[in-house]
């Protein structure tokens, strides 16, 4: 008999940190979607994941902690839900947006160049600037991170879709 790993994307079969099940369980305490009407917009279209969210093991560790959209500089971007302006600066080498959807949840999006200013509100599918270039996507990509009360998540759990699982045999049995 063949032993089997569940593989996704460097997280559990949910797309959250080993551990964070308990408490990113979706429904309205912890601001997940739980219906397909309530699911956020793609903040570019068309959206193409180029790179996956890959959860650190620790929250020290190196790892991808958001996913990377097919993206140039000066694509327009959009709000994926209605939130707040939480920070608009430049981090480091890059332009940065982060929004607050209440409820603990964090959306950040870079390299994005924008006029918003910090507590500014901003409603669905509004736009809220343009792709910039700077940061690990060079100018190929807009990053975009989710937090959920500090801790980092898969996006595709607020987007509806979480990566396929990929089964890989992990040795013989005797």
């Amino acid at each position: 008999m063949s032993a089997l790993l569940l593989l996704v994307a460097g997280v559990g079969a949910t797309g959250v940190p080993p551990g964070a099940a308990a408490v990113l369980a979706p429904g309205p305490a912890t601001g997940f979607p739980t219906d397909s009407a309530a699911r956020w917009a793609w903040p570019v279209v068309p959206a193409r994941v180029v790179e996956a969210f890959a959860a650190p093991p620790s929250p020290y560790a190196a790892g991808h902690r958001g996913i990377d959209l097919a993206a140039t500089p000066e694509v327009p971007v959009t709000a994926p839900a209605d939130a707040t302006v939480r920070f608009a600066g430049v981090v480091v080498d890059r332009p940065v947006l982060t929004l607050d959807h209440g409820g603990g949840v964090l959306s950040s999006y870079e390299p994005l160049a924008t006029e918003l200013v910090a507590g500014q509100p901003v409603a669905r599918d509004a736009a809220v600037g343009l792709v910039a270039s700077g940061g690990h996507c060079g100018g190929g990509c807009l990053h975009v991170g989710v937090r959920v009360d500090g801790a980092y998540v898969s996006p595709l759990l607020f987007f509806g879709r979480v990566p396929p699982s990929v089964l890989l045999p992990l040795g013989r049995g005797g």
